[in-house]
């Protein structure tokens, strides 16, 4: 009941900010929403948000985590000042800043918009601010993965979902858990063997086309980098030509409920990007285990060691 609740409010909150009435008083916090609702966002915030748990769905991004063979190498360096050709530092400058080389936007945790595959279709930059919070649904695959390393998520499956946990919500966010995840790595030599094994579960494309025409999903997400097997990526080109966006290299699905959470969306807005550099957040009850909004975010915690360039990772380390 909890998770119901919390689900129902937040999601009220969300869907209520495009929904106020022409003249609303801005000087409020209040607003009337459309069907005469009485909506307060930030009483919305203190009562549910403040007391929920949030858990990052994305890998951290280092430039020797799995990606495709055919997008090259990424790097990561000290940005340099263009004046003495040196880096900047803390010592002198008294600042530090990066320079990323990333030879792809389909790096790490990604939100593939349609352009990806379809340019008659919004880019990264073209997708609606709405996106931002959703519901989240998490259906497992786990057992039949371990039991078929290629195992797809099929109808049945979601089927099986909906009669333990009702209808998956239409606009919603459905995640599916291999626990892949597990298997990411930094390690050069073992990220580029994890990225180029044809052995992966997937998302087949009746479950596709069930969840994006019958249930009319938002999107789903996969942790696997790609979307099936199949050699021509039936699924994801399907869904690229339909005007449909999908998640990949989804993290943390394991900790995550499979009901009564919300996902909180954030990607750059790169004109014309084929692909996001994506951050989900999943939004949960009080009874699961995650991180809870406090005092102590802001400041944030001092570190008893700094922070320092480190050759042999290519980033900075403490």
């Amino acid at each position: 009941m909890r998770a119901r609740n919390l689900a129902t409010g937040a999601a009220a909150a969300a869907l209520a900010v495009g929904a106020y009435a022409v003249g609303a008083n801005q000087s409020t916090p209040v607003a009337t929403a459309q069907n005469g609702t009485q909506v307060n966002l930030w009483k919305t915030y203190s009562d549910v948000l403040t007391k929920a748990r949030y858990i990052s769905l994305n890998h951290v991004l280092t430039p020797t985590m799995p990606v495709w063979k055919g997008f090259g190498p990424s790097t990561f360096s000290p940005t340099v000042d263009p004046a003495t050709k040196q880096p900047y530092t803390y010592e002198k400058e008294g600042f530090a800043a990066t320079h990323y080389d990333i030879s792809t936007d389909q790096f790490g945790t990604q939100l593939d918009p349609p352009a990806h595959w379809a340019p008659e279709y919004a880019g990264i930059d073209e997708l609606p601010a709405t996106f931002a919070v959703r519901p989240l649904v998490v259906i497992s695959i786990v057992d039949q993965v371990k039991k078929k390393g290629d195992y797809h998520l099929q109808v049945a499956d979601i089927q099986k979902w909906e009669k333990a946990n009702g209808r998956i919500p239409e606009g919603s966010v459905v995640m599916v858990r291999s626990d892949w995840s597990k298997k990411w790595t930094s390690d050069p030599k073992k990220a580029a063997a994890l990225a180029a094994d044809p052995v992966f579960p997937g998302v087949s494309l009746d479950a596709i086309k069930f969840l994006q025409l019958k249930r009319h999903i938002l999107f789903h997400g996969h942790e696997p980098l790609d979307t099936d097997t199949t050699p021509t990526l039936e699924g994801e080109s399907w869904l690229m030509h339909h005007g449909y966006t999908q998640a990949e290299g989804v993290d943390n699905l394991d900790k995550v409920p499979e009901t009564g959470c919300l996902v909180s969306i954030g990607f750059p807005r790169f004109k014309g990007g084929t692909g996001g550099l994506a951050s989900f957040t999943a939004i949960c009850p009080p009874g699961v285990k995650g991180e809870k909004i406090s005092r102590a975010d802001a400041p944030l915690k001092k570190f008893s060691s700094p922070l320092h360039w480190d050759d042999a990772t290519g980033t900075r380390v403490r």
